[in-house]
């Protein structure tokens, strides 16, 4: 799970494996794997920076380096 902001400055919690995809258009748009999309005032590399953080405390981002993925560092 993690914390952002919406537009209003307002916090939520989103379930992280639920995200499928993040743009800026210049807001930053998330499109979850329902195909539900959420407007957050927290910048790409920002919410990309918080499910790399939610992988690695779960231990989800050893299991896909794991299974072949390259590691981006």
């Amino acid at each position: 799970m993690i914390e952002l902001r919406r537009l209003n400055n307002e916090t939520f919690i989103l379930n992280a494996l639920m995200i499928e995809q993040i743009q800026s258009f210049p807001d930053t748009t998330i499109t979850l794997i329902n195909g539900k999309k959420v407007v957050v005032k927290d910048t790409e590399q920002e919410v990309a920076e918080l499910i790399e953080k939610f992988y690695r405390k779960i231990g989800l981002q050893q299991s896909i380096y794991k299974a072949g993925e390259v590691k981006n560092e």
